[in-house]
């Protein structure tokens, strides 16, 4: 049989049309770039609160190095681990398309790196800029062991704001006056609640407001009139925060490295693992004005360190009068919400939108609703230092009953890969085992879950819909949710219990914002959706630290697709082995 000789012969202006997207992809590829770091994690003296302490660092620093990255940009970091303590380090809120290997939590997607090893993270930025950040996903190395990860646009493509004068990336971060593993192994120990930290840091300096700090507080210096884009992420361990900057409005342009419809206000709240961008402009008269960020705690009767950390706003002119002067004019504080003004938290929060519409799931394949929240075990002996919980309890959390269960072997993902028998299995409940009033009066037969590695499979290409609803065990609490290698869309919230036949046609389908964390209302719920478009095991869980380790968290198990495009990559030869 011969080939047909039919030819399509196209027209000037298809290959005009063609030969541009051909070149338009080529300069995209060509402005890439990879980039090589060498991470190594160790042990070192810094002095804060007027005392020297040794914490593990990133190449001695406190916080770590930022990386800076543009969009379509690959990265080879290899971590060398110099410290006592095993580590991995997660890159919170990239997506990992395909590459659960190079996404870090421990004993999930990758063994950790033992003291004296070396494990290199590879990965590419995909379709993705603004600002995320990287940390330790291994016990609580994240309180020191952190760092910003800025993603530039690809070159030419600007930003969908004014640009502006300068920016500056402001972690916040919480403080211990001890070893923070040491405060988590004597919670774990106990079975009560973890002691409070001593201060919260703004780039790792407490500010002005603590004892031996002054010297060291973090400065922002501006001119008159110039716009600044401000970075913020809440690296803290455990705690919520308020923030805001004396007599100076913020305007929001991005959360969690997605561009959200520009709105004004005089302050944010942020979760641990949240980022926020702000734009500012230094409009006020040139003086010395604090950014400031306190606590927003939301359970009941927990203890939190009540402190404020600052760091200053710095009008150049100003600054320059003070050293004619030879003294430092004070600095103006900014008004900051009481503790647990939850109306605040929730009226900023609604404000935060994609700038327009967006596409989002509307027929759902998996219909999930998850209790998620504290519990308690309950003990036999009386008296016991390992019963330091309320009324000769242990703490425990969970997701619908399940107290998560990490391996200890393997990795789940490794497990998955190699099909090793007994490490998990695929029955998480997709609705709570048991229906009750999950904001009202709990029956205490109710407060105690059970232990267990489950997962929850998920076909390729899946709709998914996931309603996180708080509980009233223990404490109603602000739950910050972080799912691993993925985003997804914050289609409602409310507070009470969810209502599946009224709440839905409240829902935003039309410019949700884009998130990777979000928090459950206290005593409410928060409905999220996405699409299983990205193979692998992926952890779902509190990123309250002090409520990971208690179990908090499960794990989607997301199947590969058709053909390679959609399958998980090989794993690297240099994973590490446990």
């Amino acid at each position: 049989m011969e080939a047909s000789s039919f030819t399509l012969k196209p027209s000037s202006s298809c290959l005009f049309l063609c030969l541009l997207t051909f070149l338009t992809l080529l300069a995209s590829f060509a402005a890439a770039e990879t980039h090589y770091h060498e991470f190594v994690v160790e042990a070192k003296p810094v002095k804060r609160l007027c005392r020297t302490h040794t914490i593990i660092t990133v190449n001695g620093q406190f916080p770590g190095p930022n990386l800076e990255v543009r969009n379509g940009d690959s990265l080879a970091i290899k971590v060398t681990n110099r410290a006592k303590y095993n580590v991995t380090i997660h890159w919170h809120g990239v997506r990992q398309l395909r590459n659960p290997w190079a996404d870090g939590p421990e004993y999930i997607t990758q063994c950790p790196i033992q003291p004296g090893a070396t494990y290199t993270y590879r990965f590419t930025i995909q379709d993705q800029e603004g600002t995320l950040w990287w940390h330790a996903h291994s016990q609580w190395l994240r309180a020191t062991v952190y760092g910003a990860l800025i993603i530039y646009p690809r070159l030419g493509s600007p930003y969908p704001f004014s640009m502006p004068k300068k920016e500056f990336p402001l972690l916040l971060g919480e403080w211990w006056d001890r070893n923070p593993l040491d405060v988590q192994r004597l919670a774990q120990f106990t079975g009560g609640a973890p002691n409070a930290s001593d201060a919260y840091t703004i780039n790792g300096q407490p500010g002005d407001l603590y004892r031996c700090s002054k010297q060291e507080t973090v400065r922002i210096p501006v001119e008159s009139g110039e716009t600044i884009l401000l970075r913020i992420i809440n690296s803290a361990l455990n705690q919520e925060l308020f923030f805001a900057i004396a007599n100076h409005r913020l305007t929001v342009v991005s959360a969690d490295a997605a561009y959200t419809k520009p709105f004004t206000t005089r302050l944010i709240m942020i979760g641990p693992g949240q980022t926020t961008d702000v734009l500012l402009t230094a409009d006020q008269p040139p003086a010395h004005y604090y950014a400031a960020a306190r606590v927003y705690q939301t359970a009941q009767n927990a203890p939190f360190d009540n402190t404020t950390t600052t760091a200053i706003l710095e009008y150049k002119s100003a600054a320059a009068c003070d050293s004619k002067k030879g003294k430092f004019s004070a600095p103006v504080l900014p008004s900051l919400p009481a503790f647990n003004d939850t109306a605040t938290a929730t009226a900023y929060n609604v404000q935060i939108k994609s700038p327009s519409r967006v596409q989002i799931p509307t027929q759902i394949d998996d219909n999930l609703f998850f209790i998620v929240g504290l519990g308690l075990i309950n003990c036999t002996v009386p008296n016991s230092p390992r019963c330091q919980g309320p009324n000769n309890t242990r703490f425990t959390a969970s997701m619908n009953n399940v107290s998560f269960v990490f391996p200890r072997t393997t990795s789940l993902m490794q497990a998955y890969y190699n099909g090793i028998p007994g490490v998990f299995t695929t029955d998480f409940p997709p609705v709570p085992p048991v229906q009750f009033d999950y904001t009202g009066n709990v029956s205490r037969g109710l407060w105690t879950p059970s232990r267990g590695t489950k997962l929850y499979k998920l076909k390729y290409g899946s709709s998914v819909q996931i309603v996180l609803q708080d509980t009233s065990i223990v404490t109603t609490e602000d739950h910050p949710m972080h799912l691993h290698g993925y985003h997804f869309y914050v289609v409602g919230s409310g507070f009470g219990n969810f209502n599946p036949r009224t709440d839905p046609a409240k829902f935003n389908l039309i410019d949700p914002p884009q998130r990777n964390t979000i928090g459950t209302n206290p005593g409410g719920w928060v409905a999220i959706r996405f699409v299983a478009d990205n193979p692998g095991v992926w952890l779902m869980h509190c990123h309250l630290d002090a409520h990971l380790v208690l179990g908090f968290a499960m794990a989607f198990l997301v199947e590969n697709g058709n053909g390679p495009l959609q399958s998980v990559i090989p794993p690297p030869a240099d994973l590490p082995r446990c």
